[in-house]
């Protein structure tokens, strides 16, 4: 339930983020723009109906499938996933800093050209990304894969989209203890660690469909202090990518996730480190 709310509050305010921006330049009277603002909530709305179509389509999809056949799409699933919520990191923080110049300029050439279809397209595109991402992230979690979803799923989104419009609220008051940068140099973190999760997830999927080796079948065991299996222990498993008794494969590919992040960590933030060396 707390990796259903954390990805829903995260994305839901990176959505937010978006939406916010285009309503503040669209809204203001110097601009004269105002036309524009039911071609927003028209984008919005169909972003909206696009993510809503892809998660009924993954679950449509697995009551289809039988047998083996499901168990390898959902294992797909959760290694894209995996390597979604990776993207997503490394996309914001190359464009993080321009993303609001970018689409105020978008804006402004709508603007000129006297046309606000285009407006429509962007914003529905970007709720598209944002919503589709989700519903992948969470059926990767496990949402829906058994048919129905439990009431409790339910809520967990419901509590997260609350915690994004309040989070939202409060990032928009400004503020240097509470503020966007924090904000994402925070959940990028915890995005990736959550990442490591599935990625966690995927291999544990494949092992025991014999598609891949354990190397060794358990290099240690630490039950005793917090097993994966306890409600608290799966919700860190799931965040972190704990194992309690790991096998040789799931070390392996744990420790080369976390070199590979390291490296493109370095390599995203050399450029800002140039620029301010110049």
């Amino acid at each position: 339930m707390g990796q259903v709310m954390f990805i829903v509050w995260r994305e839901s305010v990176e959505a937010l983020l978006v939406v916010g921006i285009l309503h503040a330049w669209l809204a203001n009277p110097d601009h004269g723009a105002k036309r524009g603002l039911p071609y927003l909530w028209a984008g919005v709305a169909l972003g909206i109906a696009a993510a809503v179509g892809l998660g009924a389509a993954l679950v449509g999809f697995t009551e289809v499938l039988s047998g083996d056949a499901q168990d390898y799409f959902q294992t797909a699933m959760v290694l894209v996933a995996c390597a979604l919520i990776v993207q997503m990191v490394f996309w914001m923080k190359r464009n993080g800093r321009t993303l609001k110049r970018d689409m105020e300029s978008s804006l402004q050439k709508n603007h000129d050209q006297g046309t606000w279809w285009g407006v429509l397209v962007l914003v529905a595109l970007a709720i598209a990304r944002e919503g589709s991402e989700t519903a992948i992230f969470l059926y990767g979690l496990g949402f829906g894969q058994g048919g129905s979803v439990p009431a409790s799923m339910w809520l967990a989104v419901a509590i997260g989209f609350v915690l994004a419009l309040l989070t939202f609220w409060l990032l928009q008051l400004g503020g240097k203890i509470f503020s966007w940068r924090l904000f994402f140099r925070v959940t990028e973190i915890m995005l990736l660690f959550l990442a490591a999760g599935l990625l966690e997830s995927g291999l544990d999927r494949l092992i025991s469909l014999e598609l891949v080796p354990t190397l060794v079948d358990q290099l240690w065991d630490t039950s005793a202090i917090l097993d994966d299996a306890s409600p608290f222990g799966s919700l860190v498993a799931t965040l972190t990518g704990y194992r309690a008794h790991p096998s040789g494969m799931n070390l392996l590919v744990y420790a080369v996730y976390w070199l590979f992040m390291w490296v493109l960590l370095k390599r995203a933030s050399a450029p800002a480190k140039q620029v301010k060396a110049a």
